[in-house]
């Protein structure tokens, strides 16, 4: 099975997986010379879980990343298009089961409905493709289309993007399709943590957007000092959070955005 080495780098550095790493890397030097290591190595990967899961560590990470970009507020000014990122449905699940399922990105569809509906003249594009190698995949867009009639969004209005792997090529692919023209306003919705490296990208790829940040994680300010009843969920929005940030390093070093961090 092909297992891209971005993946790999991701899996090793997300903190969950990597104080697990850790701790079990501990348990095994338990019943070597190297046992005293071994206990060290144990209670720090558990202490690790502890502080990453209950502290407010995550809040933390995601608060720049979701406070970067304010929320959209209406100005009268008229709207051309709108774009919706993938990332929030689950397309073999929809597919077995027969209805739409998301994730926890799901108000990515929440808005492309409301918006539809409060923006009946703009054109909509979805942009998100299968994401695997499978010949038999499908895409994020297509599902989007096939229950159309269960968000309750003209499918005869979609602009379906389906061939995108990754945010960049989200970007380069969507300005390819519509040809944005100087002066005309787009939304670009994508949840909130997301939207500084979402932006990038579009501004790379010559393509002007208006921030619509969704799918918010933390409530600033309360969360900043705030401890969480589950370790698995701070784990969960920490783990985002520093993904996050080395997909905004990983994505300058590359090319695809100008800036780690773009600006409004």
């Amino acid at each position: 099975m092909f297992f891209p080495l971005s993946k790999l780098i991701f899996f090793v550095l997300t903190p969950s997986n990597f104080l697990i790493l850790l701790g079990l890397l501990g348990c095994l030097l338990l019943f070597t010379e190297a046992g005293r290591a071994g206990r060290l190595l144990a209670s720090a990967g558990l202490l690790g879980l502890l502080v990453a899961g209950l502290s407010p560590l995550s809040a933390w990470t995601l608060m720049p990343l979701e406070n970067r970009f304010p929320a959209f507020a209406e100005d009268g000014a008229p709207v051309t298009g709108i774009i919706v990122l993938g990332g929030a449905v689950e397309a073999d699940t929809s597919i077995g089961r027969d209805q739409i399922t998301v994730n926890d990105a799901g108000e990515r569809e929440i808005a492309l409905a409301d918006l539809a509906r409060r923006y009946p003249q703009a054109r909509l594009v979805f942009s998100g493709g299968a994401g695997s190698t499978r010949e038999d995949a499908v895409s994020e867009a297509e599902i989007v289309s096939r229950f159309a009639d269960t968000l309750g969004v003209p499918r005869d209005r979609l602009i379906l993007e389906q061939q995108s792997r990754n945010t960049h090529e989200n970007a380069v692919f969507s300005a390819r399709m519509t040809q944005p023209k100087p002066g005309e306003r787009w939304l670009l919705v994508t949840s909130a943590w997301h939207m500084p490296r979402a932006v990038g990208c579009f501004r790379k790829a010559g393509f002007t957007v208006t921030a619509y940040p969704v799918d918010y994680r933390t409530n600033w300010p309360r969360d900043a000092y705030r401890f969480a009843s589950f370790a698995s969920d701070g784990l969960s929005e920490l783990d985002i959070g520093v993904k996050e940030w080395i997909g905004m390093i990983a994505y300058k070093l590359a090319g695809y955005t100008d800036e780690v961090m773009p600006r409004p």
